[in-house]
């Protein structure tokens, strides 16, 4: 792993980890986290307006892994909507002050990582893991992104961060222009050494068996999508 980061520590002050998710929810916003995330979601959506909702109202339910402070799966249950499509989100993270967080933003809660999904195969509509994947050594985040695809139903959605030297100097930048915290500036900066380019995590999720690629989005992102197999 490439240095370290706040919330790569489960136990750190909850004081920092608040101050820091709420920063992140900012970045998120204004520099393409949120919007990558539900431009992936979208054609999932769009299928479902176009063929489950003649059944009747459609009810989806959302597993976000790593939920943070739940600003992403806020904005996924808000796009839904407009598609038609009622998304129940619950967000897991193992750091406990994000889970109080989350929850006070209105997600149900579990606090555990992302090696022990207390889900079954199938057992979730979407799975979605933001921004997480980059936290984990490499082994780890493939067997994730292999529990990821057993568990969906739907869709598996993976963005991270393109490692990127003009991301990097990018948000020092405009960290100070949004009175962000020294410690969320390094780990900005920490976070975008440890990306991916689309080579490196098309290896990943061909180890764990998944047949996808991923590509570039706007805002140094990269993002994967598909449909679990029934197999």
């Amino acid at each position: 792993m490439i240095g370290s980061e706040l919330l790569d520590d489960p136990r750190a002050d909850p004081t920092a980890v608040g101050s820091e998710l709420r920063d992140i929810a900012r970045l998120n916003a204004l520099f393409g986290g949120t919007r990558a995330v539900v431009a992936a979601l979208e054609p999932y959506l769009r299928h479902a307006c176009n063929g489950e909702r003649a059944t009747g109202n459609v009810q989806w339910t959302l597993l976000d892994v790593g939920t943070g402070s739940g600003d992403i799966a806020r904005a996924a249950v808000a796009a839904a909507r407009a598609h038609g499509v009622e998304l129940t989100p619950v967000g897991i993270d193992v750091n406990r002050t994000a889970a109080r967080l989350a929850r006070a933003g209105g997600l149900a809660m579990i606090v555990a990582d992302g090696s022990w999904l207390p889900l079954g195969p199938r057992s979730v509509d979407v799975v979605l893991a933001s921004q997480v994947l980059h936290h984990l050594p490499r082994a780890v985040a493939v067997r994730w992104i292999a529990t990821f695809d057993r568990v969906a139903r739907r869709a598996v959605i993976l963005a991270d961060l393109r490692r990127s030297r003009a991301a990097m100097a990018g948000v020092w930048v405009a960290s100070f222009g949004l009175v962000m915290s020294g410690v969320t500036r390094h780990d900005a900066v920490v976070s975008l050494k440890r990306g991916y380019t689309t080579q490196e995590f098309d290896e990943m999720l061909q180890e764990a068996g998944v047949r996808t690629a991923a590509g570039y989005r706007h805002g140094a992102r990269i993002v994967a999508a598909w449909s679990p197999s029934t197999d």
